[in-house]
């Protein structure tokens, strides 16, 4: 039986902006991810959503927001600023603690390319407020290694086979967490997992991290 989806468009106030976003909230919810992404726009992609419609099947919520603004994305300096995409998410994590239909829920972290960064050193912060993080093709050793030994949620890491480079980038971040973890290198695939298959990979492997480790957090919550 197909869930009722409410969907609403949304602005979170970060320091001196607004950040947009697309917040998809299904009738009964395990749990909400947020999904970290540098690019302005992302959350309207139709291959990002794909991930979303299959947490939304398992019964999560989803907030997509863009980090930065249009005219931070033509700045490559800003498209690359950890430090300033940790501070967005924050504000993103901390909004979604403020409402009424999320604030409750077991809170995950999906993050892809740069903003995977920002999603664990967001996570190194905010301790066991966080059940679970992914990081899809991301650059988690910018996070740097005292933010990654900080890390208390499990923590899985996806890479694609044909991505040598960030193979061995999530090889180095790996090592250095402490918390409980998996890394996953998907065959075949590169960088953006555009060939067929590949995506829907992705989608499953995230959608059983969240499904045990939140199962895991809301249990320790109402024990």
């Amino acid at each position: 039986m197909c869930q009722q989806m409410q969907t609403e468009r949304v602005r979170i106030r970060a320091e001196s902006i607004e950040l947009e976003g697309t917040l998809r909230l299904p009738e009964v919810r395990a749990g909400v991810v947020l999904f970290a992404h540098g690019g302005a726009g992302n959350r309207l992609s139709p291959s990002n959503d794909y991930v979303g419609s299959i947490l939304r099947a398992a019964r999560f919520a989803t907030l997509w927001v863009d980090l930065l603004a249009p005219h931070e994305m033509r700045n490559l300096h800003t498209r690359f600023d950890v430090p300033l995409l940790t501070k967005r998410l924050d504000a993103a994590c901390d909004w979604l603690r403020q409402q009424e239909e999320t604030r409750d829920l077991p809170l995950g972290l999906f993050g892809a390319g740069h903003a995977s960064a920002a999603a664990l050193q967001s996570a190194a912060s905010r301790g066991s407020e966080i059940a679970g993080i992914v990081s899809r093709g991301g650059r988690p050793d910018l996070a740097g290694q005292h933010a990654l030994a900080r890390i208390a949620a499990p923590t899985l890491l996806i890479v694609g086979g044909l991505d040598e480079a960030v193979i061995q980038m999530n090889r180095t971040a790996y090592a250095s967490l402490r918390c409980k973890k998996r890394f996953e290198i998907i065959p075949g695939a590169t960088h953006l997992f555009e060939e067929p298959g590949n995506l829907e990979v992705v989608a499953r492997l995230a959608r059983s991290w969240f499904q045990s480790h939140f199962h895991t957090r809301a249990s320790s919550l109402y024990a």
